[in-house]
């Protein structure tokens, strides 16, 4: 069964390109210019897709919690609601962005937080939709985006797998294009909290659905080790600073960082290869002044029957290397055969010292 995942102009499967995900959330600190700098350096660093959050507040929190004080010194307001509302996008800043991503030519889409936050960015016709962890058991939610008919991109940090495998029957009847992606709601989590083994468990669960990882740790290695366990999305926090103020901007990635991570999923990718072992052109040279060939210890005379003693192991001047050039495990070839010319010390014996022109005879 082949998995694939279709997302903007990309189809992603076992075979193809990582698609990495710089995820911005709110790290923008509600400014649209620090956003735009944001998606440009996600570009600049190869960054396939950029990620926002959207939040409808009034809806997504009861009236106590959206008034609960919220003293932090990543607050932006007095009370949680209020220093939430300071970080969101309106409508007229999505458009905005859109068409900005669309210059650049970066797949721009959001996470929405409940339901008026889906309905809209589907108005403004979002390309695709994140569901986060906190909405893995969310099953209306689930189905209510789902019904767009858009690629979905599902986390499952703080889950099980009968949670994952609930998720994904409610969705899959309604829309087959979506993934799903291994994730630890840890802020940053620790490393033994990672659990990369999942991807592998997720792969067998679901072998129709691309598994990806969101990797919530502050480095740029884990998100290799995923790749190589099979998972093929990835979503990385991302900033351009993360000495400035707000929750997830220490364990972002800046974008030397997120460059790494792009850079090593395509070497991953391309190092793989195709399993055949056979030797490469480019290693041609190097090893002419490796590898050992067969030489005489000692000066030799036509007609001397060889034996182990005559036979030395060295690295010849690679111009004088033949296609009758014998290497050490072809001794055998020559022992107990007679010379048909005179040999110098450290001269080549090839097959044709012996009058063997096919050197498996």
């Amino acid at each position: 069964m082949t998995r694939q995942f279709n997302i903007g102009n990309r189809v992603i499967t076992d075979e193809s390109s990582s698609f990495v995900i710089a995820e911005i959330g709110h790290n923008h600190q509600g400014d649209m210019e620090k956003c735009k700098a944001l998606f440009k350096a996600a570009h600049e660093v190869g960054a396939d897709a950029v990620k926002l959050q959207k939040r409808d507040n009034r809806a997504l929190f009861t009236a106590e919690m959206y008034d609960s004080s919220y003293d932090s010194e990543n607050a932006y307001a007095p009370t949680y609601g209020t220093h939430r509302e300071k970080l969101e996008f309106n409508k007229d800043q999505y458009l905005e962005l859109q068409d900005y991503a669309r210059e650049l030519d970066l797949i721009f889409f959001s996470t929405a937080f409940d339901r008026p936050s889906a309905d809209l960015l589907e108005e403004i016709d979002m390309p695709a939709y994140k569901i986060a962890s906190g909405d893995l058991t969310n099953i209306p939610l689930l189905k209510h985006i789902a019904g767009f008919g858009k690629p979905m991109i599902i986390s499952t940090g703080g889950g099980t797998m009968p949670d994952v495998r609930r998720a994904y029957e409610a969705i899959k009847p309604i829309n087959s294009n979506f993934c799903i992606l291994q994730c630890t709601s840890g802020y940053p989590p620790v490393h033994e909290e990672l659990n990369l083994r999942v991807i592998e468990n997720f792969r067998q669960e679901f072998p129709d659905i691309v598994i990806g990882f969101s990797s919530h740790d502050s480095g740029v290695a884990m998100p290799l080790v995923g790749y190589m366990l099979g998972a093929r999305v990835f979503e990385k926090h991302f900033t351009l600073n993360r000495a400035w103020k707000g929750t997830d901007q220490s364990f972002s990635l800046e974008p030397a960082g997120l460059r790494r991570v792009v850079r090593d999923l395509e070497r991953a990718r391309v190092s793989l290869g195709d399993g055949k072992k056979s030797p490469y052109f480019s290693e041609s040279a190097p090893l002419s002044k490796m590898v050992k060939r067969i030489v005489a210890a000692g000066p030799l005379k036509a007609g001397h029957v060889l034996t182990e003693d005559d036979l030395a192991y060295k690295i010849p001047v690679s111009a004088k290397i033949s296609d009758f050039a014998l290497l050490a495990y072809e001794n055998e070839t020559l022992i107990g055969k007679p010379l048909l010319v005179d040999v110098a010390q450290d001269e080549l014996i090839t097959a044709a010292s012996i009058g063997v022109s096919d050197r498996a005879a």
